[in-house]
């Protein structure tokens, strides 16, 4: 059984627009994901999708003040071996693995094409 894609993320210049056009165009509940930020402050939120096959994802500003874009991320069990495999086959590590929020730690990495992709370490 292949590495499931478990979450994606949608960033962009203006967050609160994106998230307002996804809850609005497929009925998506989106939440602060820090509620007490000032919405302003280009916050990031949660989508949730919903439904039984459904993935969970976030919506957000782009980090960088770019146009935005939108990433997948796929669970799997090592995260500096898959990046060693992925580079071994033609693709490159763009963020090499950092904790985040409840313990679960995640890394990026550009395919051969440039799409950026992101990596979960699978829970054990």
């Amino acid at each position: 059984m292949g590495d499931p894609v478990v979450h994606f993320q949608v960033v962009g210049k203006d967050a609160q627009a994106l998230q307002s056009f996804y809850g609005e165009a497929f009925d998506w509940q989106i939440e602060l994901a820090v509620p007490s930020a000032p919405q302003e402050s280009g916050y990031y939120a949660m989508a949730h999708p919903g439904g039984e096959c459904g993935i969970n994802g976030g919506i957000g500003q782009a980090m960088d003040g770019s146009a935005g874009h939108v990433t997948f991320y796929v669970a799997v069990p090592d995260l500096e071996a898959t990046l060693s495999k992925i580079e071994s086959i033609g693709g490159s590590t763009v963020m090499g693995p950092m904790d985040v929020s409840d313990g679960a730690s995640i890394a990026m990495f550009a395919d051969p094409e440039g799409h950026l992709v992101g990596l979960v370490k699978a829970e054990s």
